[in-house]
């Protein structure tokens, strides 16, 4: 189910199949001379797989994957074909979206589109923790896009990546130095031993938006390759306080850790989005593959952001209970009623969604 379906220029839309990856779709949009607004870290992932947990990508004024979400169509558990759009089905719409695969099998997605762009993509390299306490706002506004990576060693951050739009009035102007960080005279990968073979082309070489705005190539080995990985969400108000939480726990995070990154995403109206209501930054953890010590590390991870009404990465590895994503998440009750007018016998549950969503 990896087809395009539709595309529908007077209505800025596509329509894919679910199972179609953004690394498929994208190059044929932008032969079309279209793009999306936003893309994960690796266009490996599938559209649906992607919207269905709020993945996100990078950007101030960037909302998440499912943001672009207008329509969908869902196989519920009886046979029947359900339609879901923006425009007919308002509030249950915004709950079906990020929908966790709670609601059916969802066999077509609609996007928004906008006219295809290229981009530029600068890596800086060392960039002072200070600095980022001190210029949060204006480093992450500096671009359409930016992304922090860091071992939380040395009170350094270590890569930069500043994607922007090659526009007038957007071009981001790559001077020597950018907060103290340095620009990097090569092409890199976020993980420093590991090749930038992989990486999309950096050094403000200019290229279409879906070969700059994911940090992997399609065809290449997305990241490490093996790893495990977990993601918070914090408002974007708490930026710098949630930062400096976890840097405190760098001498245990680290030896377990390969990087992390740090993005902000902005706010939406989508039911369970970590953004539901609040732009947010995001702290997300690449770790080696070893679960027992990643099992111990994330509550104290998770504990360190709890002033911070901090929401984990529906697709990743947390360890929030039941209770505390009831608290967080005020659209709860509203989604399980959602679910169940769709899936009134459970069909579709498992024992993520038991213990997550219908536990409480």
């Amino acid at each position: 189910m990896d087809e395009v379906v539709a595309l529908e220029p007077e209505a800025h839309t596509v329509t894919v199949d679910a199972g179609m990856p953004y690394g498929q779709l994208c190059p044929y949009l932008h032969s079309k001379g279209y793009a999306l607004h936003n893309l994960a870290s690796l266009p490996h992932i599938s559209i649906a797989g992607a919207c269905s947990t709020a993945t996100h990508g990078s950007g101030e004024k960037n909302g998440n994957l499912a943001t672009a979400v207008s329509a969908l169509e869902i196989v519920t558990a009886t046979g029947e074909v359900a339609k879901l759009s923006r425009v007919e089905d308002g509030d249950a719409f915004l709950g079906a979206v990020v929908g966790l695969g709670a609601l059916g099998v969802i066999t077509k997605i609609t996007l928004d589109i906008q006219p295809t762009f290229v981009m530029r993509q600068y890596v800086y390299e060392n960039l002072p923790l200070n600095e980022v306490k001190n210029h949060f706002d204006a480093i992450e506004s500096s671009a359409y896009s930016v992304s922090l990576f860091t071992d939380w060693q040395k009170q350094c951050i270590g890569e930069v990546w500043i994607k922007s739009r090659v526009e007038e009035g957007q071009a981001f102007e790559a001077t020597a130095e950018f907060f103290g960080a340095k620009r990097a005279t090569k092409n890199l990968h976020p993980i420093a031993e590991l090749s930038a073979e992989n990486c999309t082309e950096q050094m403000g070489v200019p290229g279409p938006w879906y070969e700059r705005l994911p940090h992997f190539r399609m065809g290449f080995t997305p990241s490490a390759g093996k790893e495990l990985q977990s993601e918070y969400f914090v408002p974007r108000q708490h930026a710098v306080e949630a930062i400096l939480a976890v840097e405190r726990l760098r001498d245990q995070v680290s030896p377990h850790l390969m990087i992390s990154e740090i993005r902000t995403i902005a706010a939406d109206n989508l039911w369970l989005s970590p953004c539901y209501k609040q732009p947010c930054i995001t702290i997300h953890f690449t770790w080696k593959q070893d679960w027992p010590a990643v099992r111990k590390l994330l509550p104290a991870i998770e504990k360190e952001l709890a002033p911070f009404k901090v929401r984990p990465h529906w697709g990743k590895l947390f360890n929030m209970s039941p209770a505390e994503l009831k608290s967080i998440y005020k659209r709860l009750p509203d989604f399980i009623q959602l679910s169940k007018k769709y899936d009134p016998y459970g069909k579709f549950r498992n024992e993520f969604l038991n213990a997550n969503i219908f536990s409480s």
